[in-house]
């Protein structure tokens, strides 16, 4: 074969070899799926598309929360308590940082930086000055439209905002007659979130230094804090907000917020709290002037409950509206043969326990009352 016929030869192959390659690669790799479409039979390839797998990206229900803590003004000497909260957050397994309270705005930004990037429940707590600068972020997240799972304020100080509606579920444990803290805190008008204030100005052994470091209070928060989320905020019917002046020598149980009962003929507010295994004092405060005479049938009184995980089952006895029963639960009757326990160790029991024990309770995961006094 003369040059130029190799020549010609060579260029003919390097054509069939340039057209095979072509091929191979809008054929895709040997077995190979065809391309699914979404297009009905008959319309024109271009409408043909590929269809994207379910995405698995976690949602907020699904992710641990993260607990932001900040101590007050000299923190570091006086709000220790905020650091043996976070140490007892990490020991059960929870991401949790303690900051001073100066760096409020910085934090913040944090926050919001972080749920943008993983959308998991926020927790916002602070004594004193940190009590106020929690109050403080929840409101700049409401601005970005960024639910705060709960906010627990320590003794806030009195300049303290109004709770923000983007927040849902709210503590406050305060002494309303300290000048350091005793902020007072209220929600906004239109608040439709969980609501419990408890001052504490009758105790005589708290102090504006020692309220943050209370470890019953501790221990049922890293309960709640626990429970999160796996429990729906949203409840059968608007909560209704708990304000109490917790008597002396009484321990303190934090309840999420009120439901509302209609009594029966013959009830009265002692059968009731005994029936729901709740402290008389309680009761009595949620629902000012119902005991000063005889309970009317179908009058609406307030009692106050506890959330639970969807999972946990709470038998429907206590939903909004449902009619009281006068009939003490079983399983509140077999806890009454404990009350000869110390204050701090019921409430510590009540916080490791109460996510499984069985006590009465109302629809949606409700649960009433879980210590007697």
């Amino acid at each position: 074969m003369t040059g130029l016929g190799r020549i010609a030869a060579i260029g003919v192959l390097a054509l069939f070899a340039a057209a095979a390659i072509h091929g191979g690669a809008m054929a895709g790799p040997a077995g190979a799926p065809k391309p699914v479409s979404n297009a009905p039979v008959g319309a024109p390839a271009a409408a043909e598309s590929l269809i994207s797998p379910p995405s698995e990206t976690p949602t907020p229900a699904s992710l641990p929360p993260r607990v932001y803590i900040f101590r007050g003004a000299l923190g570091p000497i006086f709000s220790t308590g905020m650091d043996r909260l976070a140490e007892k957050l990490e020991k059960a397994g929870f991401w949790a940082t303690v900051y001073e309270f100066t760096l409020c705005d910085l934090i913040e930004l944090q926050v919001e930086k972080s749920y943008r990037e993983q959308p998991a429940p926020i927790v916002l707590i602070g004594h004193s000055m940190g009590g106020l600068c929690s109050v403080r972020i929840a409101t700049a997240l409401e601005k970005e439209h960024i639910p705060v799972s709960l906010v627990v304020t320590v003794d806030p100080a009195h300049a303290t905002k109004s709770v923000p509606l983007n927040v849902q579920r709210f503590i406050n444990i305060f002494l309303s007659d300290n000048i350091l803290g005793g902020g007072d805190v209220k929600p906004e008008p239109g608040f439709r979130g969980h609501y419990a204030s408890y001052d504490m100005k009758d105790h005589d052994e708290i102090t504006h230094i020692n309220i943050d470091k209370m470890a019953d209070v501790h221990a049922q928060l890293v309960t709640m804090i626990g429970q999160l989320n796996q429990t729906p905020a949203a409840a059968d019917a608007d909560p209704v907000q708990l304000r109490y002046l917790v008597p002396p020598k009484t321990s303190l149980e934090l309840w999420d917020s009120g439901v509302p009962l209609f009594v029966r003929p013959g009830d009265t507010l002692e059968q009731i709290a005994d029936t729901y295994h709740l402290p008389l004092w309680a009761v009595q405060q949620s629902n000012q002037g119902a005991g000063s005479g005889p309970l009317m049938p179908g009058e609406r009184i307030v009692i106050p409950r506890h959330l639970l995980p969807a999972s946990a089952g709470a038998p429907e006895a206590t939903a909004s509206g449902a009619p009281v029963t006068t009939a003490r639960p079983k399983a509140a009757a077999q806890r009454s043969a404990g009350r000869g326990k110390t204050a701090t160790s019921q409430a510590t029991a009540s916080a490791d326990s109460s996510a499984a024990a069985a006590q009465p309770g109302g629809k949606n995961g409700m649960i009433i009352g879980t210590r007697r006094q």
